[in-house]
């Protein structure tokens, strides 16, 4: 268990094509307030969190919009090119008293993530553990393709998560194995891969199902539902 409070950075300088919208998916709206603000808020008011760093592109006209911009404890960084590059800009970033410590990332389109689950990840890493993020269980038949839409074999599910966030890592190891992954060019889509990578093995923590990442339009419906479930 970790004792002092984590920082926690958040990526959002994406623009979500997939979403089709006008705008970028975190500043989309569920229940009067963007996605964005709900994931802040849920982070914000977790007992175990510190500062939260959200890492935008320089260009982003609508975060210095948000209520939350102004929480002193809510800081605005530049972020890069892509996610890792983004990471790592919202590291060098933390202030010199937190770079040997933890550090926690999490999707900025992901709102819905349970408090439980990050006393849970919290909980569950160790000062002598590398790291850990939250994750679940693969449940349905996976299948792989040849083609786009024909199937080569199923794949055994056996052993096989979804990775979730947050994702919780020391901050130098995390920085060095991001930063080394970056000057081999090896693609990595989250923290935890970058760890892996440079010969790491992270833990998982069971997490629940609905800490949904916001990617298609019908997502933001069912975003709603959870939300307004966990306010009644």
């Amino acid at each position: 268990m970790i004792a002092d409070l984590i920082p926690v950075i958040i990526p959002a300088a994406g623009t979500g094509r997939r979403m089709k919208a006008d705008i970028p998916k975190q500043y989309l709206k569920i229940h009067g307030k963007t996605v964005l603000e709900h994931t802040v808020s849920q982070l914000l008011s977790h007992p175990a969190t510190g500062q939260i760093i959200v890492a935008v592109s320089d260009d982003d006209p609508y975060f210095e919009r948000l209520t939350v911009a102004g929480h002193p404890e809510v800081k605005r960084v530049s972020g890069g090119k892509e996610r890792s590059d983004t990471v790592l800009n919202a590291l060098a970033a933390l202030p010199e008293k937190l770079q040997s410590g933890w550090v926690m990332v999490h999707d900025a389109a992901r709102p819905c993530v349970r408090h439980e689950d990050i006393s849970r990840l919290v909980d569950g890493i160790s000062e002598q553990d590398c790291g850990g993020i939250l994750a679940v269980p693969v449940r349905d038949t996976m299948k792989r393709s040849v083609q786009t839409c024909l199937i080569e074999h199923t794949v055994d599910r056996v052993g096989l998560w979804h990775a979730l966030t947050p994702q919780l890592f020391q901050v130098p190891a995390l920085y060095e194995a991001l930063s080394l992954a970056k000057a081999n060019g090896i693609v990595v889509t989250d923290e935890s891969s970058a760890m892996e990578w440079k010969g790491y093995h992270p833990k998982l923590i069971t997490g629940h199902a609905d800490n949904i990442k916001i990617t298609q339009p019908e997502d933001l419906a069912l975003a709603a539902f959870y939300l307004n479930r966990d306010e009644e």
